[in-house]
Order: structure tokens, then C-alpha cells, then sequence
């Protein structure tokens, strides 16, 4: 799975930036990245402030998706940027830990805080000074109790002329290798409250889901790997597009809505995924405000790039929302029986993220006896949720290389 999708990645990657070049938006004094490769990431500073160094082969711009003023996670999106297999290291200052890895559209770093802290600046320095690539430079500073600092969107280099001159006079060391930073699973009960759902012999398919979506945020906790975020825990209705939301707002690596089948033949058995359908793409446009990196793309006056990127990145999640759905049946496979065809697409609202790479896995049919019976006991029920933890490691089981330079 992992060298086709590379493969794919740089076709896409070509095409971004075939589009940038031809539509010539220019980022500040820099071209929008077109390319242009993660060599090594490096940080210098303390826990008041602390420097992230980006070393790019070529020019690039970023787009800053979280600031790390609500959670301690600072996510910065590199359009057009390509990482081969992903870095990352552990933390130095304010930074506990962080992974740059394939983000929507082009390379993503991500930034796990060990404190309360900020975006203060972003800019990119040009080859100079017998450094011969170029580097993208964060500053994060520590937030002060009785002050709120913003974070400024690519300000020139001349802006930061004292900052730089204090922090590249100073060593800057590559960190010591870490663990792997988190990933980010949304799991979601389908239905609940005032929608009960499928109504199987012995009770709804709101239950069944909510017991299915505790057992599965259980074993993905034990792991130690992921951080999970339930759309619901509780026996409340949450819309359709506000789970969507959620999704987007935890910055999720993965979306899974937990449903149960019914149908009028009772004999009808077997467990499917469903992935976004390609007609329903457009719907996604709902979702995408002003704020977001793609979107932002196009603040220079030609709304073309936003376009472009936009599409790529829903198509991009599309592709990716599909090689999870094949990992994830050849997995339950192993525990309930699979409908014919087994995959399958629709435009459900809650695959609607542009973004977020996500499929609705129906466990079985709740009118079915055989189905239910499944779902409805515990152990069993267990077994079902470990297969699908075990398809979220084989998808993220892709190897990560530890920063070493």
C-alpha cells in the first residue's frame, strides 16, 4: 500500500505544482513550494522560546492549521512539499515531540508542546551563507499568563532580523529519537439519542454502535499509539455535520463511523464499508471556510490555486479513505462474514471531509439473529473491535525513519 500510494503522491505533487507555476502565485518573495523535499529537521532554544529549522531542498510555504492555543499541538501544512517515509524526533524546549509526515496536498508537520505555547513567527531563509538549501523557520513562545500572542502569517525576513541573527549564531542540534507522536482516530456511534436507528430484535442500533465505539477507543488506548475522539459517549443525537466538525477540528488522521445494517430479509447477513463516492466530492465544499490552508492559497488574488488544491486534497483523502476500507475488510474478514460486495460508495454526510481520510463500517445486520447476536455480546463484540484496531495499525504500520542528522 505504501509504494503505490508514493508513487501516486508524486504525481500529485508534479501537478500542484505544473498548477502554481502556471497560474504564477507568488507566496511573500518566495514561489509556493513545487517539490520540494524534507532533508532534516532541527531544533534550538529553550522553554521560553524555542526554533524548529526546516531544511527543504527548495522554496516553500506553509499554512498553519493549529497554533497550539487550544490543545498543546501545533500543525503546519508545506503544500507541494514531499517527505519520503516521514520523519521524526523527539522534543527540545517547548516541543515535546514531533513527525513530519504526508499531510493533505504536500507534507505536514506536526508539533506535540511541552507547555503552553505559541506560533510567534514564520519565515523562509534562502540558501546563503554557505548553506546551500533553503530553511523554514517557526519560533514558538511560551504563553504568558497574562498575554495572548498571535501568530503572523509568513512575514518577511527583515521582520525577524534580531530573532534570526540570535537564534542561527547558536547551535542548533538535531534531536535524539522518540517514539512516534500520536495519531488522532475519531471514532463515531452512528446515530443516538432521538435517532435510534436500525431496530433489531432486542434493541436499537444506536446502543450497539455507542458499546462497539467504547470498546474500540478502549483497545486503541491500551496501545499507547493513538488519542482517541468520540463523536458521542453518551446516548445524545449529534448531527451529522458537527461530527464532521469534530473530525476536522482534532486535526484526525482517521474518521470510523460504527453503524449496524437492516434489511427486510431477515437471512441477510455480513458486515461492508462504505468511502466517499466520487460524484459526491463536491458536497465536501460545505465544510471549507476561508481559514483553511488550501483556501489561503489563494488570498494573492487568484482563487485558481485554492481550486486546485482543494481538489487534490479531497481526492488525495478519497484515495486514502479507500486503502483503509481494503486493510479494514481484510481484517473483520477474520471475524463476521463480508456482504458480496463488500466495499462500496456513497455519499453519506459523514464522509464529507475534505481532509480527513474516513469510511462507515457496517458490522452487520441488526436483523439479522446470527449479526445481532454478534454485536450484542460483549466478547464477541471484542473480537469484532480488535479486528479493527489491528486494520488501523497495519494502515499506520507504514515505517516511520528517526531523525539522525
Amino acid at each position: 500500500m505504501g509504494g503505490i500510494f508514493r508513487i501516486g503522491r508524486k504525481s500529485v505533487l508534479a501537478l500542484v505544482g505544473a498548477a502554481v507555476g502556471c497560474l504564477a502565485v507568488v507566496a511573500g518573495a518566495q514561489a509556493a513550494g513545487s517539490g520540494a523535499d524534507v532533508l532534516k529537521v532541527r531544533l534550538g532554544g529553550d522553554r521560553t522560546e524555542t526554533r524548529i529549522v526546516i531544511d527543504l531542498s527548495r522554496s516553500a510555504s506553509g499554512k498553519v492549521a493549529s497554533n497550539g492555543a487550544e490543545d498543546r499541538r501545533v500543525v503546519v501544512n508545506l503544500p507541494g512539499v514531499s517527505i519520503d517515509g516521514g520523519l521524526q524526533g523527539g522534543g527540545l524546549g517547548l516541543v515535546k515531540a514531533w513527525v513530519v509526515d504526508d499531510g493533505p496536498g504536500g507534507a505536514r508537520l506536526r508539533l506535540d508542546l511541552a507547555a503552553d505555547a505559541t506560533i510567534k513567527r514564520r519565515f523562509l531563509l534562502p540558501p546563503a551563507d554557505g548553506v546551500s538549501n533553503y530553511r523554514y523557520v517557526i519560533d514558538l513562545a511560551a504563553k504568558a499568563p497574562a498575554a495572548t500572542q498571535v501568530a503572523h502569517s509568513e512575514p518577511a525576513v527583515a521582520r525577524a532580523e534580531s530573532s534570526v541573527a540570535r537564534f542561527l549564531s547558536a547551535p542548533v542540534r538535531p534531536t535524539k529519537a522518540a517514539l512516534p507522536m500520536k495519531k488522532v482516530i475519531v471514532i463515531d456511534a452512528g446515530h443516538g439519542g432521538k435517532d435510534p436507528g436500525a431496530r433489531g430484535a432486542d434493541g436499537n442500533e444506536k446502543d450497539v454502535t455507542l458499546a462497539a465505539a467504547r470498546a474500540l477507543k478502549s483497545q486503541l488506548e491500551r496501545t499507547g499509539r493513538y488519542k482517541v475522539v468520540m463523536t458521542r459517549d453518551t446516548d445524545v443525537y449529534v448531527d451529522h455535520g458537527v461530527r464532521v466538525q469534530i473530525a476536522r477540528r482534532a486535526d484526525a488522521d482517521l474518521f470510523i463511523s460504527l453503524h449496524a445494517d437492516s434489511g427486510s430479509d431477515p437471512s441477510l447477513r455480513g458486515a461492508s464499508v462504505y468511502t466517499l463516492a466520487d460524484r459526491a466530492i463536491g458536497r465536501s465544499a460545505k465544510f471549507v471556510s476561508k481559514d483553511d490552508w488550501f483556501m489561503q492559497a489563494g488570498s494573492h488574488g487568484d482563487n485558481g490555486v485554492s481550486t486546485i488544491l482543494l481538489d487534490l486534497t479531497q481526492r488525495m483523502t478519497r484515495n486514502r479513505s479507500a486503502s483503509f476500507a481494503e486493510v479494514l475488510l481484510n481484517r473483520v474478514s477474520d471475524h463476521q462474514p463480508l456482504l458480496r460486495r463488500s466495499h462500496r460508495e456513497a455519499g453519506l454526510a459523514v464522509l464529507l471531509a475534505p481532509d480527513v481520510p474516513a469510511v462507515l463500517l457496517e458490522m452487520g445486520f441488526i436483523t439479522n439473529a446470527e449479526d445481532e447476536a454478534v454485536l450484542r455480546d460483549p466478547s464477541r463484540r471484542n473480537r469484532l473491535m480488535s479486528s479493527v484496531g489491528d486494520a488501523i495499525d497495519d494502515y499506520f504500520g507504514q515505517p516511520t525513519k528517526l531523525a539522525s542528522r
